[in-house]
């Protein structure tokens, strides 16, 4: 088996210094941690599901990073915004002239992120390989990336992003749908799985009836934000796994806007996985509310969950499907 592109970079750079903790920011259970030394690494991630799985591997794992670090190791993401963020929050954690290296593939950035971290200060090594590239710098400081610290961002009026969030410039078209054909008369206590920045939640407990709101989110940020954005005592926060949240009792209604990529492919299987959990979280007579890609086959998944099934609306792009009445799963 060939070397990884990371493991030539730091070759030609030495490798790891020799002591010292290893402050790794974003990985996903995908990424490739092979050159990571396990008992050095702290996995920083603020994504509910990698931080889990890393957790059940073995790894040490923080939703922040804290404390002092020898090196820091971070895994691009695509969102250019964020990518910038955690560089310049590795340059501000460690001390000058500790080691920063970054990985990630050509399709989400990489080449970009090499261009303008290069125009910047001078690099200790680079490596090309796999459709990606790896490559390192010494720290200069976090004055040498003035201008890409992660700062909050008036998405709309009254409501605030961070950066790498779902839908950070404005409101997704499919939650500005869904919420226009909630019904005004909703009520009781209900989740949003998936809940974002708080846009689609915040027009829920615009209704009366509602009494309680679990808003569940696997990505710290954009829960921080939704926290921000919504200070109404009805809203629960959660930062989980939305497939793996159980609320504290069965609720009357569920809304949601689910995710259906992972990485850059589309995956029904997550939005499906949503529909199975909301049905185990719904009270008898209980209520989904779901808005998709309107090519997004979720109709057999909504069929096997629920006894009732409508599409209520379709509209650019977009449909809005209701489920009543969840059917009852034998353990």
């Amino acid at each position: 088996m060939g070397s990884s592109r990371l493991e030539d970079a730091l070759a030609e750079a030495g490798g790891w210094p020799a002591s010292g903790r290893i402050l790794v920011l974003r990985p996903t259970v995908a990424s490739d941690l092979a050159e990571v030394p396990r008992d050095r690494a702290v996995l920083v991630t603020g994504f509910r599901p990698d931080y889990d799985g890393f957790r059940d591997r073995g790894w040490t794992v923080a939703e922040a990073a804290e404390g002092n670090f020898a090196a820091a190791l971070i895994f691009l993401p695509r969102a250019r915004a964020l990518a910038r963020a955690l560089i310049h929050q590795a340059a501000m954690l460690l001390p000058e002239g500790a080691p920063i290296w970054i990985d990630g593939q050509k399709h989400d950035g990489i080449e970009s992120a090499l261009k303008d971290v290069r125009a910047r200060t001078p690099l200790l090594a680079q490596a090309s390989k796999a459709h990606g590239r790896a490559f390192g710098f010494a720290n200069l400081g976090a004055g040498t990336f003035d201008g890409w610290r992660a700062l909050t961002h008036e998405a709309v009026p009254g409501f605030v992003t961070r950066p790498g969030v779902f839908s950070a410039d404005g409101v997704d078209p499919g939650s500005a749908l869904l919420a226009r054909h909630l019904p005004a008369d909703l009520r009781g206590k209900g989740a949003d799985l998936g809940a974002g920045w708080g846009w689609l939640a915040s027009q829920v407990l615009s209704r009366s009836g509602v009494k309680a709101l679990h808003l569940v989110e696997a990505e710290a940020g954009a829960l921080a934000s939704a926290r921000d954005n919504i200070a109404d005592p009805r809203a629960v926060f959660h930062w989980a796994d939305a497939t793996r949240f159980r609320p504290p009792a069965l609720l009357d209604f569920v809304v949601t806007n689910p995710p259906f990529h992972v990485s850059r492919a589309a995956d029904p299987a997550l939005g499906a996985a949503f529909i199975e959990a909301a049905r185990g979280m719904l009270a008898p007579p209980g209520q989904l509310w779901l808005v998709a890609n309107r090519t997004l086959p979720y109709e057999e998944a909504m069929a096997r969950a629920f006894l009732e099934v409508r599409q209520v609306a379709s509209d650019g792009g977009f449909k809005v499907l209701a489920g009543v009445k969840p059917r009852f799963r034998k353990r």
